[in-house]
């Protein structure tokens, strides 16, 4: 156990600083800056922005000061002044916002990301609620009218982008219906929609893989020994067949839980939630490195922290597996 966390942790070091690195060098490489726009600047003011934020040195320079925690200034790479914009990644300081100019970047995920993720426990619970249940229903009635509609229904969750099904959400339940609010974001009434437009395609592929999942287990020799035995086919499917056949989910859903927690951008546009996905994006056509660094960062950690879980889950459903051998 101690010896599977430390290889973890030490894979999660190498892991974010190369995705620090690339990402940081990729944005600088983009045409275009974070003061660029509409309106030209003089170039006076347009100099002193740049030495403020210490865009004006050298590539190399502003990538060991985005790192940190080094003290750097004109006159050398180390020692210097004190007069650095933020701390740096290492110190926990993403800096701050270059568009956003009364704003951290810590300060606008801390804003945002609480939003993304209720908006991202309720596509969850659809997506789990509604994949499983299908799934099992399924692989129980296999080549029956029951499964061909519900394969047909998964497909479809599959093919249809989550905007267009929240298109016919809002057509039906707001405009037709009356039953929830448009848009905005303040009780889970405002959640419900757009949590199901968000969660639908993962509730498409989590039914697939569990179909998948069950029939495997359920052409085992213990499940045919557990019906031998005169159990109740329900308890063959709860008690022993369910466990083995969720395996193929829990692997889905380390990165399908980070994808739905950093939020959906069209999703978030579409019922006008504020969360984590409108701001990455805007980062990326803003320019604004210190943003786009900081969402990069944060779902660089979800998705490793989550598929860290993923492997912890997978020894509770099978004793079989063991931590060290993964």
């Amino acid at each position: 156990m101690i010896g599977f966390l430390l290889r973890r942790l030490l894979w999660f070091a190498i892991t974010l600083w190369i995705v620090v690195t690339v990402s940081f060098f990729l944005m600088r490489a983009v045409r275009g800056g974070p003061f660029d726009g509409e309106r030209t600047l003089n170039e006076a003011i347009e100099r002193n922005i740049k030495a403020r934020y210490h865009l004006d040195w050298p590539i190399l320079k502003q990538y060991f000061q985005y790192i940190g925690p080094f003290n750097l200034d004109e006159r050398g790479w180390f020692g210097g002044d004190g007069t650095r914009p933020f701390g740096g990644v290492l110190t926990g300081d993403f800096g701050p916002s270059f568009k956003y100019r009364d704003f951290t970047v810590n300060d606008i995920i801390a804003q945002s990301l609480p939003v993304s993720v209720s908006l991202g426990m309720v596509a969850l619970m659809w997506a789990l609620t509604l994949g499983l249940t299908t799934g099992v229903l399924s692989a129980i009635y296999r080549g029956r009218g029951v499964d061909v509609a519900l394969r047909l229904l998964a497909t479809a969750g599959i093919a249809l982008p989550n905007f267009v099904i929240a298109g016919f959400l809002i057509i039906l339940f707001v405009f037709e219906l009356d039953w929830f609010p448009v848009a905005g974001y303040g009780s889970l009434r405002h959640l419900v929609l757009p949590g199901f437009a968000l969660g639908a395609p993962f509730a498409a592929y989590i039914a697939r893989l569990t179909r998948t999942g069950m029939l495997e287990v359920l052409s085992q020799d213990y499940i045919r020994t557990a019906h031998a035995k005169g159990l109740a086919p329900r308890l063959v499917i709860l008690r022993h067949a369910l466990k083995g056949g969720l395996l193929p989910v829990v692997s889905y859903l380390g990165p399908a839980t980070a994808g739905i927690l950093t939020g959906s951008l069209v999703i978030e546009r579409i019922f006008a939630i504020p969360g984590t996905g409108s701001h990455f994006v805007n980062s990326a056509t803003n320019r604004d490195y210190t943003l786009s660094m900081g969402v990069t960062i944060l779902y660089t950690v979800l998705v490793y922290s989550l598929n860290t879980l993923v492997d912890f889950a997978y020894t509770l459903l099978d004793p079989r597996i063991r931590l060290e051998e993964s």
